[in-house]
């Protein structure tokens, strides 16, 4: 480890987890929820952590707390769907952000793919991954997956959360 990176991490173990997460409250971000079936039967959850890693090949990433309840799920599985959610799936969003609840029994409406991932129905898009590599960091792991098939529905506008709430691509406030 280089001197660089030592000082990086001291000084960004000063900022306070509650200061953190308000600063990305302000951030907007698309809605997604991941699904996967690792053999126990279908899981997911909300996330907004979603970014592209590379276009060649094409790779994403998303964070998930080593605590969720789809971890474990997450972390036995050979392939992952995110599910791009339209600004009218706020409930759906909040649904598989909601621990405790059968997030796949009615009202959700969903499929399996042909290799057995669970796809949510009437979504934006959506993409599937195969699992590249997991890495550990703090409360969290890194999910790093290759991308082997999309579907997009363009004139279905995304689903955005920003300072607690949803929102669509019009009724974002600025800040």
């Amino acid at each position: 480890m280089t001197a660089t990176t030592r000082e990086s991490r001291d000084r960004a173990s000063a900022v306070d987890a509650g200061e953190f997460r308000r600063v990305f409250r302000r951030h907007p971000a698309g809605v997604v929820v991941v699904t996967v079936d690792a053999e126990r039967g279908p899981a997911g959850f909300t996330a907004t952590s979603l970014t592209s890693v590379s276009a060649e090949p094409p790779v994403v990433c998303f964070g998930i707390s080593a605590g969720s309840s789809s971890w474990p799920h997450v972390r036995d599985a050979a392939s992952i769907v995110v599910n791009f959610l339209g600004v009218h799936q706020e409930d759906l969003a909040r649904r598989f952000a909601t621990h405790g609840v059968d997030r796949f029994a009615a009202p959700t409406r969903w499929r399996r793919l042909a290799d057995g991932e669970p796809v949510l129905d009437d979504t934006a898009g959506w993409l599937r991954a195969e699992v590249e590599a997991l890495v550990p960091v703090g409360d969290h792991h890194l999910v790093l997956a290759r991308v082997t098939a999309t579907d997009l529905r363009e004139a279905t506008p995304p689903l955005l959360y920003h300072d607690g709430r949803y929102h669509s691509l019009q009724d974002v406030p600025s800040s």
